[in-house]
């Protein structure tokens, strides 16, 4: 149904834009006019009676290069749209001097549409609604299909598309259907939208009632914003450019919902839900499916359903886009996959979270329908800023601030705020082609446990440039950065380019270095490396309190699955500590055999002096003894970590992903059961192989000083305890342990039991974990980057001697 506007205004229009141009244009708007008015009734004599009576109000005009422009509007013509479009002489010189054109003609014309919603749609199907979406089409094309909305009659479908136009006199339709799985789709209502009776530049809010040809029956409207922008040659190629990736030529004429650049990306956790409401109130019915449902503008993702129960947990992570900074909700809804029935649904204004930082929230659904917990993270904005060293920018003062913030003194305020991490990503270079001309379109994604943050992406390039600088939250002193370099694909999906993973422990503070990047599994180097410098300032006491807690649970992480030479390799790294065992038998056997009568007779006497002078306050102290053997050792041999680090390397490389079970040519849903029960199996034997390995490795790895702070805590711990045995009786120390585990339930009821010693040593590194952290030597430097290098080295030298 054609918008109702009144005569007199669409005449005024007419009028002015007559006036503010040559005679020629004069002519042409006439003549088209005159067919459009013919068919409303309007004829052309009168549209001519109300230009010459115009031309006596504004009968000032001025004539610049043989062109008649009005001293309050101006019409820019070109010959090959032959449509001429009328703006006002202030908002086109602004429009232009924010371009930076003086003078380009328009050649096209560009239309957006933001559909908002719909009301008291006509119903049809039998369950007493309707599934509709609208689709736009413009002369025989359509350029736009929206999303459907289920059971609806009243949608909300908040997208927004854009379009390239060449004559504003065509209607744009607008249809709504209703969607039918296995029959043809309903139609619900038609109207059009005339162009030629809107302003240029200006959005207008629209209410379209729907309709259909010999019908009179109410079906309901929709809501437009729709905006119609004059453009330039070079505005319609930049358009074209912006909106198709890549040089495909099919692609930039295709004219279906055009691709946009995004402005920020949104990363979503959906870690779990609470209290949601059942589908059906009864006691024999079964509990729902619920799956959720995600939409950020036209973009949209579906989670796979959980089964059978209202506290689902899903643990499943994705990312949304920003197009339009002015259109930022977020449509949250569940449903039952069982029944496809609607749960709840919430909306998030993602205006409200601040950048560049990972947001963990409950968030209510309405109605009381339960709550569900988001981690949510707004990043990838592309800025002209670039990241100066905090020497140069004051930044040695934040330093300060934060240094103070972190310091002993305040060691007992805010207990789960450790520290705080910097990270500045300034380049990459010599990543790997991903993309069929030879290049790719890398950014780059910070990981710190849950808070994941990213930069946002160059295109075709192999030496990108990002200079962002990102900030974290340290909540434990012993995670591990993990940067991830990936290429954007056209169709959401991404590919691995590189990755490294730096434990903070391991920053080195201010130093501006190059990171050899490895594959996904950190076993084998990778092409590219990257330019990074870190900063994190933390609390000691505050590191150290947090280490005898749980560690932070990590939502996304891949289960490992069988694998043959895993299994192996997991065999032999506990047998390394079973042959030490029976080694250890071995000797106290062969004193007791009196195989070498001098030894056993010396393990005799140490044998008896130990058990008469025994305290239990030397257990400890022999702890420490252990240590200063280890450091000894470490001390002495230090020079052989070399051949020990190569000998790893190769070990590691020798470990592939051969061994995985495959039952590609079983038959028969049983066989291939069984085969995954087993799969299963040996998957948990493996891992618990794997788990008591780590464990002994950590023991061992405690007291050789491979995490200097961690011995250092735990020589610190053994001395106290050691005082303590000493000075206070054994079962005084024992009752008030018993007190402590007895009571910590009454005093904190969400208390979560834990071992403060495996909480320990799952902070140690296993030599797995050392492998993983292991460095790449990055690749040579070239004559700039060693000048740069240079350069810099001698800049910390005179500030430090300064």
């Amino acid at each position: 149904m054609p918008l109702h506007h009144e005569d007199e205004e669409g005449d005024l229009e007419l009028v002015r834009s007559l006036l503010a141009t040559s005679p020629l244009c004069g002519q042409m708007i006439i003549r088209r006019n005159s067919q459009s008015s013919t068919a409303s009734g309007s004829s052309p004599a009168k549209v001519r009676r109300r230009l010459a009576t115009s031309a006596d109000e504004h009968s000032r005009v001025e004539f610049v290069n043989g062109g008649a422009v009005s001293t309050s509007r101006h019409l820019a013509f070109n010959s090959h749209t032959q449509v001429p479009s009328t703006v006002d002489a202030s908002n086109t010189a602004s429009h232009r001097a924010d371009e930076g054109k003086d003078s380009s003609p328009f050649v096209t014309f560009l239309v957006k549409v933001h559909l908002k919603d719909g009301h008291d749609l006509v119903i049809r199907d039998a369950s007493g609604s309707s599934d509709p979406y609208v689709k736009f089409k413009y002369k025989t094309k359509m350029l736009y299909k929206s999303n459907t909305i289920f059971k609806n009659l009243n949608p909300v479908w908040e997208e927004e598309f854009s379009q390239l136009i060449d004559d504003p006199t065509t209607p744009l339709q607008a249809e709504v259907y209703d969607y039918d799985r296995f029959a043809m789709d309903d139609f619900m209502g038609a109207a059009s939208v005339d162009l030629s009776k809107l302003r240029f530049w200006e959005p207008t809010d629209i209410k379209l009632l729907l309709a259909e040809e010999g019908s009179e029956e109410y079906m309901g409207y929709i809501n437009l914003v729709v905006t119609i922008l004059p453009q330039t040659g070079e505005e319609k190629e930049q358009f074209l450019r912006k909106s198709v990736r890549g040089p495909s030529t099919e692609m930039a004429k295709k004219t279906t919902k055009s691709a946009q650049v995004w402005s920020s990306v949104v990363n979503i956790v959906l870690v779990e839900a609470k209290n949601l409401l059942p589908t059906e109130i009864s006691v024999s019915a079964p509990l729902p499916d619920p799956y959720v449902k995600f939409k950020l503008g036209t973009e949209k993702f579906k989670t796979k359903p959980a089964t059978k129960t209202l506290d689902p947990k899903w643990l499943e992570q994705f990312d949304l886009h920003i197009f339009d900074e002015s259109h930022q909700s977020l449509e949250i809804m569940v449903y039952d996959k069982r029944s496809n029935v609607f749960m709840g649904r919430c909306s998030i204004d993602l205006t409200q979270f601040e950048r560049e930082i990972t947001h963990q929230r409950w968030f209510e659904l309405e109605d009381g329908a339960g709550s569900i917990l988001l981690l949510l993270s707004i990043s990838g904005t592309a800025t002209t800023d670039t990241v100066v060293d905090l020497a140069d920018s004051g930044g040695n003062d934040a330093r300060l601030g934060l240094i103070a913030q972190y310091s002993l003194a305040k060691s007992f305020s805010s207990m789960r705020d450790v520290g705080h991490l910097i990270v500045k990503v300034f380049k990459a270079q010599g990543l790997a082609a991903a993309d069929i001309g030879g290049k790719s379109d890398p950014f780059a994604v910070l990981e710190l446990v849950n808070a994941r943050l990213q930069t946002h992406t160059e295109y075709k390039t192999l030496n990108p440039e990002w200079n962002k600088l990102f900030t974290f939250n340290v909540k434990d002193i012993h995670a591990v950065l993990e940067i991830t370099i990936f290429d954007e694909d056209p169709n959401k999906k991404v590919e691995f380019l590189g990755k490294v993973a730096v434990p903070l422990l391991k920053i080195r503070n201010g130093e501006k270095r190059w990171y050899a990047l490895k594959d996904r599994k950190l076993q084998h180097r990778a092409k590219g490396q990257i330019l990074l410098e870190m900063d994190v300032v933390w609390n000691p006491v505050k590191a150290a309190i947090r280490t005898f807690n749980p560690k932070e649970t990590k939502y996304i992480s891949q289960e490992p699955k069988f694998k043959r030479q895993v299994f192996m390799n997991n065999v032999q790294r506990v047998k390394q500590f079973v042959v030490a065992a029976v080694e250890v038998r071995n000797f106290v056997q062969s004193c007791f055999d009196w195989e070498s009568p001098i030894r056993s007779i010396l393990a005799f006497i140490c044998f008896m002096v130990i058990t008469y002078c025994f305290e239990t306050y030397l257990l400890p102290l022999c702890l420490l003894l252990l240590f200063v053997k280890a450091y000894v050792f470490k001390t002495v041999v230090d020079g052989l970590g070399a051949g020990r680090k190569a000998e790893q390397e190769e070990y590691y490389d020798s470990e592939d992903d051969d061994g995985d079970l495959d039952d590609k040519g079983e038959r028969g849903t049983s066989l291939k059961e069984r085969v995954a029960a087993v799969q299963d199996t040996l998957a948990m034997v493996q891992n618990s192989l794997d788990f008591l390995a780590s464990l002994l490795e950590r023991i061992r790895n405690t007291f050789n000083f491979t995490s200097p702070y961690l011995s250092t805590l735990a020589i610190a711990v053994l001395s106290i305890a050691t005082m303590l045995l000493y000075m206070i009786p054994l079962r005084w120390i024992i009752m008030a342990w018993g007190i402590n585990k007895f009571t910590k339930k009454l005093r904190n009821p969400h208390f979560i039991p834990n071992n403060e010693l495996l909480d320990f040593l799952s902070r140690v590194p296993s030599d797995k974990e050392l492998r993983l952290y292991g460095e790449f030597r990055p690749d040579p430097m070239d004559g700039h980057q060693a000048r740069e290098y240079l350069q810099r080295n001698a800049n910390k030298r005179t500030r430090n001697t300064s």
